[in-house]
């Protein structure tokens, strides 16, 4: 089933474990995303018992954790960073953490369009064999504003229909999307595309709105907003067509955190709160995640 899952990082929020699952709790999220870097020192520290006892106390599930290796540009990092995965991954089987996330650079000045596009077919092969003997699922984010490539020697993925071509040439049954819907917006995509796909090939879920009069070649973080907050982007109507192909996982708010700085967590967490809950409503989604009259 698809769940409200809370990302800290994205409404620029912090607090301690217990304050989090607080408001976790007090918003109706059902999930977390996991920092694995610091959950392992928790553990080193004070124990895995210890470290997980207050959130399998509040029942809420983590999520999906940011990949820790750096595997784009230097090959002694990716070894150093690959060589030390297994005790994460290792973890986040234990804690049922089952979806990792890496990002594409949009652009880079080491190699051309052709010669990257093979480098990250490997690359994203090879790290998506790494994960699966732990039954985790790796997810691919793509950005797509032109500013990301700025001052950058060669442009690459950047849109919608390369990374999905991307994501078929690599043969990996555990490898999947990142569906950002405000990059997915600017990055041309469709409901159409959405419901193309089968669910299991979507590995997590940001959902954000966008201003209005923005394109790929203007937009700045500032113009990610709330859920439903401008209409630009169809928030409901994606959800529908994510239920319709019956994507079971995380759906989390996802606004530029700099738009809400200011107003205290508390209130930044019930605004993310108020404007999810609007939207699954206005998909026809009931509590548990699911259509409530099935898709024609």
């Amino acid at each position: 089933m698809m769940f409200k899952n809370l990302r800290t990082e994205a409404l620029g929020v912090s607090g301690t474990p217990s304050e989090i699952i607080e408001l976790a709790l007090s918003y109706g999220f059902k999930g977390l995303d996991l920092d694995i870097v610091d959950f392992a020192a928790q553990v080193k520290a004070v124990g895995i018992a210890k470290a997980r006892r207050s959130y399998e106390s509040a029942r809420l599930k983590f999520s999906a954790f940011q990949l820790p290796v750096e595997w784009h540009d230097d090959p002694d990092h990716y070894t150093r960073d690959l060589s030390a995965l297994t005790s994460y991954l290792e973890l986040a089987k234990e804690l049922g953490c089952q979806r990792a996330i890496t990002a594409i650079e949009p652009a880079g000045d080491m190699r051309p369009f052709h010669e990257n596009y093979e480098y990250h077919r490997r690359r994203l092969g090879e790290l998506a064999a790494a994960v699966d003997p732990f039954g985790i699922r790796l997810g691919v984010e793509f950005i797509a504003p032109a500013s990301h490539k700025k001052g950058r020697a060669y442009q690459f993925v950047q849109t919608v229909d390369q990374v999905l071509m991307l994501l078929r040439s690599v043969p990996a049954t555990n490898l999947g999307l990142v569906l950002d819907t405000w990059h997915w917006y600017l990055g041309g995509g469709t409901l159409e595309q959405i419901r193309s796909l089968t669910g299991d090939k979507i590995v997590a879920v940001y959902l954000a709105d966008c201003d209005p009069d923005v394109t790929a070649t203007s937009a700045t973080g500032k113009a990610r907003r709330l859920p439903g907050e401008t209409g630009v982007i169809d928030c409901a109507g994606i959800l529908t067509a994510l239920g319709g192909i019956r994507y079971a996982g995380p759906i989390t708010p996802s606004p530029v955190k700099g738009n809400m700085a200011g107003q205290g967590r508390d209130k930044i967490v019930k605004a993310a709160s108020a404007a999810f809950d609007q939207v699954w409503k206005a998909a026809g989604l009931n509590p548990h995640g699911n259509l409530v009259a099935a898709v024609k």
